[in-house]
């Protein structure tokens, strides 16, 4: 190739290379600003978008009073609107459906169904009152030139309200979106008069379609705020639910639709479901038998579109540009631009008046001095001449003018005719002057007090446009529906133990519960390990499984009973533990972690239940007893990773369950919250009592009746509740009601019956007009009541003591009349009942407790417990008197000075000392349970049990933990128990090379100071506070 050729090339290639910088341009920014300025966001003077600004535009245009089809307002919007009918005619439609700008005739459609509006050609519309007083002003508003240069409108409307809070906004545009929720129509004119005021308002939203709505997570409406909205679902009977209110951003037919997906899947069962909405949303749903409709409503709002969570992001354009501003920062701007709006309009009006009385004055002045008989001002030829002239005639005037005079003002003097100055009157003109400097006055005022006048103009909106516009949706604070515990089981899982899997697939293999499959499970193997995974199909967790369950997250009632033996040294250790929580598909190790470890019995108990199991040891010379039995009631519930205590060194042969046993644990104590309206174990809210077996909650409505509920966690709970507490049968209550039918006040007294879960009875007369005034368990409470006697009606006071004034009666009885005079005012006096606390519960429970059955038995040494054999003494060589509890299997083992095959008990004596719980929000302590020496022998010294008894000493009651709910008035004295004595002295050097004389040293001294305390906290179960810390972020102070 010669060099021509190659230059021919070149010049081809550098002719076609295009660079990619000029390729292209600005258009996309050109392109994203203009979506976002003048079609997508809206303008926080005026709270609209272009397409919406231009419609109010068009409207007010074509407004006769009269209504306009709306494709009559599409085509005259389409003079302004570079785009096509279809957008104009869907923003319209919203403008009208939120029922404040626009009046609507004909079939506009129904957001909360979802139902479209009719076609533009059949429905009709008008600009509303409240739109032409608050959004339209020709004087206060900046004019444009339309797209095509032929009209003008308005760059923003003169909104003097919050408009863009009032209605909300939503729109998507290039590189970011914005969403501004709906609030209030009143709240927002309060907020605005409290902005006026210099305070900083903090408003919160409110939608048309009702509901529920926490807002503890707002932050003000900027990004990354959330608002979780729910339906407003009521229990009609124990089977049906129906919905009456709605989520915002849904409709009834979506809510049906994911009610029905979530049925599919097996989240929620339900027989039938009906949508009978109308004017108002009604959605009925038919459960299925045994469903439990409290659990139900939970499902619905953790699987359906029941609940929604909401995140607003309120982006704006001010100073044209957009920006992320806070709802509270927009209504400043917003109530600032009013003021600055209603200072205008002031302004323009004073120059108007101003005007009127300064041409009022030259006309007067003109007609008066005659001037318009002037020769010059006859004989003038033209207007420059007139004006000469007249300039020289009104020159001794123009101090008394407040400006100067222009050739205009002489225009218009002249153009009056001859009639109208002939027939001047001069003391009406001086009437209407001084009606005009009189509203001068008053305007010259309100620009002096420019403020007031803005909240006299919100007052005055409020009260002219605030009629039916109260607050829809209802706030409060939600707890957090975990999925898992609401779905219904609908799989099934199986367990294959000798491969080692579990999971929902091995059909032919062993069964093990119904579950969903948002469940985990907890496995434990008989090598001690401890395993969590979740449900699936099929999932490999080890073999030699000996227990499988499902796993509830938080349970520390479940107690797991477990005996096993040490790998490395061969020791029998016993523990008792909860797993309360650890990290899933994670092995964890019950026992030391040596090799060889092994389970040798295992039970899981749901309320704490502890058994009784007799152990055979294997035949040893040293050993004279092989069988004792041991009682899992005197073991400490401890931690996952204890070690446990010691039960044998010596080989076990096996291990029977003698015999079941009974919970140790105290009864549930609930909490009512009454902000989220739910019962908790967490310390939130109104402390009811603890909770056990087939107890009660006892709610009273106040329109005058009540029902029983269970004291599950998931039960739902009403608003208008003025009595709940634990339903005690024998307590005694006193009403006081108004009879309908004898229209007088009647009072009774009576205990509530042990009715039927969920039925209800009513307290006071079925009467029509009957009202229940007052209700109160209280016996000192009293009323005070004004009467007016006879028919001079003489005032007197009583004094009435409810529980003096009538017996006890049956609840359906109407009482005794309060007074035979008409009674005028009526007061009660100790109403309310000491509020319950926990600390006080337990104190009860402690009182009660019987002396065989005190709490704390044995002493406990900060992780060390002993386990209390009372069949037979056996030699000091088979026993131990320690325990090896420790918190870390890595932790060296203590060095025992005998061999043992069961840890015996030390000295034991009923506890005469009152615990107490500790409040909700400490850390929850280990269970120190001590022994205390009886009031007699507290002047005894307490020495360790040595290794060896006698036989007198054989048979020492065991002492179990009970706890009662059952109120006690004063503690009983409990009765003397002699204290063991010592059978032999260990020698010294056997103390110094254990820690056996150690302990009970620390015994001793923490005796004494238990015995010497006043008060004393101690945990009396294992307990997982879950507490939720609830923001305050103005939304508290609305309750």
């Amino acid at each position: 190739m010669n060099d021509e050729e190659q230059e021919n090339i070149a010049g081809e290639n550098k002719h076609t290379i295009i660079p990619i910088t000029g390729l292209y341009e600005n258009w996309f920014l050109d392109y994203a600003s203009y979506v976002i300025l003048d079609r997508a966001v809206p303008h926080i003077n005026d709270g609209l978008k272009p397409v919406q600004r231009r419609i109010l535009h068009s409207l007010k245009e074509m407004d006769d009073g009269r209504f306009n089809k709306a494709a009559n307002v599409i085509g005259n919007t389409m003079k302004y609107h570079p785009h096509g009918d279809a957008s104009i005619g869907d923003a319209m439609v919203q403008i009208g459906q939120k029922d404040l700008l626009i009046d609507c005739q004909g079939n506009w459609g129904d957001p909360i169904t979802g139902d479209s509006a009719a076609a533009a050609r059949y429905i009709e519309a008008r600009l509303s009152k409240f739109a032409i007083e608050v959004a339209f002003n020709a004087d206060t508003t900046i004019w444009q030139l339309s797209y095509d240069g032929r009209n003008n409108e308005p760059i923003t409307l003169p909104v003097k309200f919050p408009l863009l809070l009032a209605q909300g906004a939503e729109g998507i545009a290039v590189g970011l979106a914005t969403k501004v929720m709906p609030h209030n129509f009143l709240e927002l004119i309060d907020a605005s008069i409290e902005v006026l005021k210099g305070v900083r308002p903090n408003i919160l939203p409110d939608f048309f379609t009702g509901g529920m709505a926490d807002f503890s997570a707002y932050n003000e409406g900027m990004r990354g705020g959330k608002v979780r909205v729910r339906a407003k679902i009521t229990e009609k009977d124990k089977k049906t639910l129906v919905i009456t209110e709605i989520p915002y951003s849904t409709t009834t037919g979506s809510v049906i639709d994911s009610i029905l997906s979530a049925n599919e899947k097996g989240k929620i069962k339900i027989k039938k479901i009906e949508d009978n909405t109308a004017q108002h949303v009604e959605i009925v749903i038919q459960l299925a038998p045994g469903i439990s409709p409290d659990v139900t409503i939970d499902a619905l709002y953790a699987f359906t579109s029941c609940e929604v969570s909401i995140s607003p992001n309120t982006c704006i354009i001010k100073d044209d540009k957009p920006q992320f501003l806070s709802v509270n920062d927009i209504l400043i701007e917003n109530t600032n631009n009013t003021k600055a709006l209603l200072k205008k309009e002031l302004e323009i009006r004073l120059n108007e008046l101003e005007e009127k009385i300064f041409f009022s004055s030259l006309l007067k002045i003109f007609i008066q001095e005659g001037m318009y008989k002037n020769q010059g001002y006859e004989t003038a030829v033209n207007f420059e001449g007139v004006v000469k002239v007249l300039y020289a005639l009104f020159e001794p005037f123009k101090e008394k003018l407040y400006r100067e005079i222009l050739p205009e003002d002489f225009k218009k003097l002249i153009e009056k005719p001859m009639s109208s100055i002939t027939r001047f009157d001069v003391k009406k003109a001086d009437e209407q002057m001084k009606s005009l400097q009189d509203e001068i006055k008053v305007i010259k005022n309100h620009l002096r007090h420019l403020t007031d006048y803005a909240i006299a103009w919100f007052q005055k909106l409020k009260d002219k446009y605030g009629k039916g516009r109260e607050r829809k949706t209802e706030i409060r604070l939600f707890d957090r529906v975990e999925a898992s515990k609401v779905a219904l089981a609908n799989v099934k899982l199986y367990l294959n133990r000798e491969d080692g899997f579990i999971g929902t697939g091995l059909r032919k293999d062993e069964f093990v519960a119904d579950c969903s499959d948002l469940d985990e499970i907890i496995i434990f193997r008989e090598d001690g390990k401890c395993i969590i995974t979740k449900v699936a199909d099929k999932t490999f967790v080890g073999k030699g499984v000996i227990y499988a369950a499902v796993f509830k997250k938080g349970d520390d009632r479940t107690i797991y009973n477990v005996i096993y033996k040490d790998g490395a040294s061969g020791i029998a250790y016993i523990k008792r533990f909860a797993v309360v929580g650890i990290t899933r598909d994670k092995e964890y190790d019950l026992t030391k972690g040596s090799k060889g470890s092994k389970v040798l019995y295992f039970s899981a108990n749901p309320n704490g239940e502890a058994e009784v199991v007799n152990i055979q040891l294997r035949p040893h010379t040293k050993l004279k007893k092989l069988s004792l039995d041991i009682d899992f009631a005197e073991i400490a519930i401890k931690g996952r990773g204890s070690q446990g205590n010691i039960v044998s060194k010596y080989p076990i042969k096996k291990i029977i369950l003698k015999s079941k046993g009974v919970s140790t644990l105290s009864g549930l104590k609930i909490w009512y919250d009454d902000l989220l309206r739910r019962l908790n174990v967490d310390g939130r809210g109104q402390y009811l009592g603890e909770f056990d077996g087939d107890d009660k909650i006892l709610q009273v409505h106040k329109e005058g009746w009540y029902e029983l509920s269970t004291f599950e966690l998931s039960n739902h709970f009403d608003q208008d509740l003025i009595l709940i507490q634990k339903f005690d049968p024998e307590k005694p209550f006193a009403v006081v009601q108004y009879e309908g039918k004898a229209k007088n006040y009647y009072v009774k007294r009576f205990v509530f019956e042990n009715i039927a879960v969920g039925k209800k009875l009513s307290l006071i007369s079925e009467e029509t007009g009957s009202k229940l005034i007052y209700l109160t368990g209280n016996p000192e409470a009293s009323l005070t009541v004004d009467v007016r006697k006879g028919k001079s009606q003489i005032p007197e006071t009583l004094d009435i003591k409810l529980a003096e004034f009538i017996d006890l009666k049956g609840i359906r009885a109407n009482g005794n009349r309060l007074s035979q005079h008409d009674v005028k005012t009526l007061a009660i006096n100790n109403a309310e009942e000491p509020a319950l606390t926990a600390d006080i519960a337990v104190k009860e429970d402690a009182v009660k407790t019987s002396a065989d059955k005190a709490v704390g038995n044995g002493a406990e040494n900060e992780g060390s417990e002993a386990i209390s054999d009372d069949a037979e003494v056996i030699n000091d060589e088979d026993v131990i008197n320690e325990e090896a509890e420790t918190n870390s299997p890595d932790e060296p083992e203590t060095d025992h000075p005998d061999e043992s095959a069961i840890v015996s008990p030390e000295i034991e004596a009923p506890v005469t000392e009152t615990p107490e719980i500790e409040g909700p929000e400490t850390a929850a302590p280990e269970v120190e349970a001590a022994k205390v020496k009886p009031a007699a022998a507290s002047a005894a010294e307490v020495k360790p049990e040595p290794a060896k008894e006698t036989e007198s000493t054989a048979s020492t009651a065991k002492v179990k933990p009970k706890f009662f709910s059952e109120p006690a008035k004063a503690p009983e004295s409990t009765p003397e128990t002699p204290v063991k004595a010592a059978a032999a002295e260990k020698p010294e050097e056997e103390a110094d090379k254990t820690d056996e004389t150690a302990k009970p040293v620390k015994q001793k001294a923490k005796f004494k100071t238990d015995t010497q305390t006043a008060k004393k906290d101690i945990k009396l179960e294992i307990t997982n506070p879950d507490d939720v810390d609830l923001d305050n972020k103005g939304q508290l102070d609305l309750f």
